[in-house]
């Protein structure tokens, strides 16, 4: 019985809409830019959120960042012509890592040489990394082609190379690929895989890898190229030594990894005269991003909801309207027995399908918006769900909240007075 009286008071609703079209249209519009607005922003914002989240994961979680820094005490001595610069992390130090926590893992060293490579006419500048195998579990990046590094490359100490697929189109070009050999300064190094590129700055942390990279096995770079780097400037050189550019060190387990930061920061204090080392921490950046998207949607939905406001607005001051256009009809339908929860009601079912027939129509274009950025603008959107339900949700509080007033004030309307309004 109810659920047939409700049916019948949805259809009565959605006719007294339809006799008055264009009002009902206008009137939808606020609600439908609300929620359009509302679905919009959220998935922009997700969109940029979830791509900056999905850059800091790839540099690991469970991963503490420390790099080589040139002292601030020591950034003039460029201009002072033989003198040796020593700076940077220690062999020692990544021994001490692994020996002293018994959280971390694995670490992994690089030691970074700048070098030209060179390949019959053609030349590239590349940044040689010296490093383990372990260097590929830690910083993930697809295999174009061949292999990444492995242990017995470094048993063995094989002049093998692994070229990031910039390098390779650079310096390969028409040639074959895996096999070939090419001169890193004046050493040869066969080329036994290819690594996507992809480099970049990640918040206040560097990724460990560039497009111009080339990896060897540690012990290699060592070997041939040494500890000592002369680094030539006009009319002077500067002599420096550096041991391990980069270290990676990996934890056991999520939780420990700030604390393990922390206490590896407190030895290398310990050790280094001068900070000449930087400590970073991916999942402390990952949880700074993650709070400043929530801030970022909490502002976004805010600013989208003054337009769901000046909508619900608008469908108070037309309902206003329609009570008093209705008046005589109120007074007719008290008259005979209507009861005020019954006007109440069929005011009420009017003003929920008006908001809610908008935030349909919103979340259509709401979802059309991001989807149309996403071609032209070349922006990565993502619509979350809960930003439908939520649009859903709102707009139908919109009706009811802004709907009750006027659906009171007809039902309290006195049935003699309606009954003599012309």
């Amino acid at each position: 019985m109810r659920h047939a009286r409700l049916v019948r008071n949805v259809r009565l609703g959605i006719k007294n809409l339809m006799l008055h079209k264009l009002r009902s249209l206008l009137t939808m519009l606020g609600v439908v830019f609300g929620v359009g607005s509302v679905v919009a922003m959220l998935a922009v914002g997700e969109g940029a959120s979830q791509e900056a989240l999905e850059q800091i994961r790839k540099l690991g979680s469970d991963n503490i960042i420390i790099s080589a820094i040139k002292p601030i005490e020591d950034q003039g001595a460029e201009q002072q012509s033989g003198r040796m610069n020593m700076y940077g992390l220690l062999y020692d130090d990544q021994r001490r890592i692994e020996e002293s926590f018994p959280t971390v893992r694995r670490t992994v060293p690089a030691k970074v040489v700048r070098k030209e490579a060179y390949l019959e006419a053609r030349t590239l500048e590349l940044r040689l990394v010296g490093t383990t195998p372990d260097w590929f579990d830690l910083v993930r990046r697809p295999m174009v082609a061949g292999r990444p590094l492995i242990h017995d490359d470094m048993i063995n100490f094989r002049p093998v190379c692994v070229l990031t697929e910039y390098g390779a189109r650079r310096l390969l070009a028409t040639e074959g690929t895996i096999g070939q050999t090419i001169r890193i300064g004046s050493e040869y190094f066969e080329i036994v895989g290819i690594v996507q590129s992809q480099s970049g700055q990640v918040g206040s942390i560097q990724t460990p890898d560039q497009e111009v990279d080339a990896y060897i096995p540690i012990n290699v770079c060592r070997e041939r190229y040494g500890d000592y780097f002369v680094k030539r400037t006009a009319g002077s050189q500067v002599r420096e030594k550096v041991e391990l550019h980069e270290l990676i060190v990996e934890v056991e387990a999520t939780e420990q990894v700030e604390p393990t930061a922390q206490a590896i920061e407190a030895m290398l204090k310990r050790f280094h005269k001068k900070v000449d080392y930087r400590v970073s921490v991916p999942l402390a950046l990952l949880r700074q991003r993650e709070a400043t998207k929530r801030t970022f949607n909490i502002v976004l939905g805010s600013v989208a909801g003054i337009s769901l406001l000046v909508g619900g607005i608008g469908i108070m001051n037309i309902m206003l309207a329609s009570v008093t256009e209705r008046t005589r009809e109120i007074g007719i339908r008290r008259a005979i027995g209507a009861k005020k929860r019954q006007i109440v009601g069929q005011f009420l079912i009017e003003t929920v399908v008006l908001s809610t027939s908008g935030g349909l129509l919103g979340i259509g274009l709401g979802v059309g918006i991001p989807w149309v950025i996403e071609i032209f603008a070349g922006m990565p959107t993502l619509v979350p769900a809960y930003s439908i339900i939520l649009s859903v949700g709102i707009s139908m509080a919109v009706g009811i909240l802004f709907g009750l007033y006027p659906a009171v004030r007809a039902a309290n309307l006195d049935p003699i007075v309606a009954l003599r309004h012309e």
